[in-house]
């Protein structure tokens, strides 16, 4: 614990009580009233744009940003930056097409647009799978990296604290989350979100400070483009990046997918149809204010690879060799885990630990834990709403009052935390965490972004037609991922399987979801349109001209990015 000083504990301190104090002043009710499950899950249905737009933000970084993205920065480089950037413009296509249809049906959560669109069967069927996604996968994968930083920073990387950085974070989310809802998140969000991008500044701009021959941060980024250049390509090309664990980079980020393909599959799932993130959107007290915050969080998407990848491509030249090659000699011992290989994801806390100074460190650390936190109350809350929306509700107590479902929700938060705290760390080494979980989550996500894609905007999709087409996706995702290496030689089915990036893995299975879902329906209705088919028309789509002129600015922006860093 020696690595922070008093005043760094004083700063954690403070932030620690800021958060909680507004978090549970904004939860609180008036006298004689009861809080409804509006106010609860939905935040009364009361949040300004730039609420919703911090809030957006907040959920979205947490460790998986933070330590995984900056753990790809090291490995890869600015080409992992296409998550954040491509995020820009996909925000912008949720709010105008997608957000329109979603206020519309007054909803609460995604699943129960596939209730009013296909079935209640397959409504169940996804919140199962939504439930289980964020609890053994979300909750605990951040939890998890959570720890493993502040054990880095505060530890010195032995593991010393990491159970206690973990229960820690969990009942700190939990302290104004479980009692509060998407309000005390929502509103605790807008502080969180301003210390995590001025915290992760402060972090760049002192190791850009470090790293530069001169000190000063216009040389510190010359002076990384001049030692490692091909760690600021976008379009990664095949061969062109091995990363310290011995990877080829395209599989990762492979090429164009970036911009015409998977990228995009990934990006809309995410966006548009993750009910921990969209539910920011549901709370927004009209349309117009939810298009301008999702908007506004498109700006701040532009600004975050300055927070999450360039510390960790600082890290790398900093480990390099002058001609920006790393080798074992120049690498520093805590890049190296217990099983002797390199471990990407330390590069954001080994950067704190050895060149930000006491004080700023405090500061640093507290920006790192309000990533962490905000997006645990974010996925927690989520959690309990889907599970009291469209389970407990619907099966387990139909004529359920608004206080028997707020109860139910805090209950929830506070399972779905005992379960995460305990599952956490047994996730032990992971090597680049954050491709891990986008590689696992992209078995599942084209299939399920298909379905709701033909929900949308295609009235012949039938409820039995978008059953199997999420059903079957699973299996050809699996086919396209697993490859000839995953079957022994000479068995049966040797050679039947390909291997292809993720992103690619993810396009193809989208599309052909997509065709299942036609080919199943044409079958079923013989052409003939859905009964629950949607009926739209142009003018749910028009968007006011602050909107239009905010997203034609976002676009512009980003081609420039792409065209720079091509």
């Amino acid at each position: 614990m020696g690595n922070l000083n008093t005043i760094d504990y004083v700063v954690l301190v403070a932030y620690a009580l800021l958060i909680l104090s507004v978090g549970l002043w904004v939860s609180r009710t008036k006298k004689g009233e009861q809080k409804t499950a509006e106010d609860y899950f939905l935040a009364g249905k009361t949040l300004p744009w730039w609420a919703i737009g911090a809030s957006l933000i907040a959920a979205n970084i947490s460790a998986e940003q933070f330590i995984g993205m900056s753990g790809s920065g090291f490995a890869i480089g600015l080409a992992i930056a296409s998550y954040e950037w491509m995020a820009a413009i996909t925000l912008v296509v949720v709010g105008k097409f997608f957000l329109p249809v979603f206020i519309e049906k007054k909803l609460y959560t995604i699943p129960e647009f596939i209730e009013q669109r296909f079935s209640t069967n397959l409504k169940t069927i996804l919140a199962i799978f939504w439930i289980a996604l964020y609890i053994f996968v979300n909750l605990t994968s951040v939890l998890y990296l959570g720890a493993k930083a502040l054990d880095t920073v505060i530890g010195g990387g032995t593991g010393s604290i990491l159970i206690y950085s973990i229960i820690g974070l969990a009942l700190f989310a939990a302290s104004y989350s479980l009692w509060g809802g998407l309000a005390a998140v929502a509103w605790t969000d807008v502080i969180q979100v301003a210390l995590l991008l001025f915290g992760g500044l402060v972090a760049m701009y002192l190791g850009l400070s470090h790293v530069a021959p001169d000190g000063s941060v216009i040389s510190g980024f010359r002076y990384l483009y001049e030692v490692v250049p091909e760690k600021f390509s976008m379009i990664v090309t095949k061969g062109e990046i091995i990363t310290p664990d011995g990877r080829d980079a395209w599989w990762d980020l492979p090429g164009l997918a970036v911009l015409i393909g998977g990228m995009w599959v990934a990006n809309l799932y995410y966006w548009g149809f993750n009910q921990y993130i969209i539910q920011r959107t549901l709370a927004a007290k009209s349309l117009r204010e939810s298009q301008r915050g999702i908007v506004f969080a498109a700006f701040l998407k532009l600004i975050l690879p300055l927070v999450v990848v360039i510390p960790g491509i600082i890290a790398y030249v900093m480990n390099a060799d002058p001609e920006g090659n790393l080798v074992r000699e120049t690498l520093d011992p805590a890049f190296i885990n217990a099983e002797g290989n390199i471990s990407n994801d330390n590069a954001f806390p080994w950067l704190i630990s050895q060149y930000v100074p006491a004080g700023i460190k405090g500061l640093v650390l507290a920006a790192l834990a309000a990533a962490i936190v905000s997006s645990l109350a974010s996925m927690v809350n989520s959690t309990a709403t889907i599970f009291t929306m469209d389970i407990y509700k619907p099966y387990i107590k139909p004529g359920a009052s608004e206080t028997n479902m707020v109860t139910v929700g805090r209950i929830v938060v506070g399972a779905s935390l005992l379960i995460a705290i305990f599952i956490a760390p047994q996730l032990g080494s992971l090597g680049q965490v954050f491709q891990y979980i986008q590689e696992y989550t992209g078995l599942v996500s084209p299939g399920i972004l298909g379905v709701f894609l033909m929900g949308l905007f295609w009235k012949k999709a039938t409820n039995n037609a978008a059953i199997w087409g999420v059903v079957l996706s699973i299996p050809i995702a699996m086919y396209l991922k697993i490859g000839p290496n995953g079957w022994a030689e000479g068995s049966a089915v040797e050679g039947l399987f390909i291997t292809l990036p993720f992103m690619h893995q993810m396009f193809i299975t989208c599309l052909m979801t997509i065709g299942i879902i036609m080919l199943v329906s044409y079958l079923e209705n013989k052409g003939q349109e859905d009964a629950k088919g949607l009926r739209l028309s142009k003018d749910m789509f028009r968007t006011e001209p602050v909107f239009n002129i905010s997203a034609t600015v976002v676009m512009l922006i980003l081609a420039f990015l792409y065209v720079v860093f091509w």
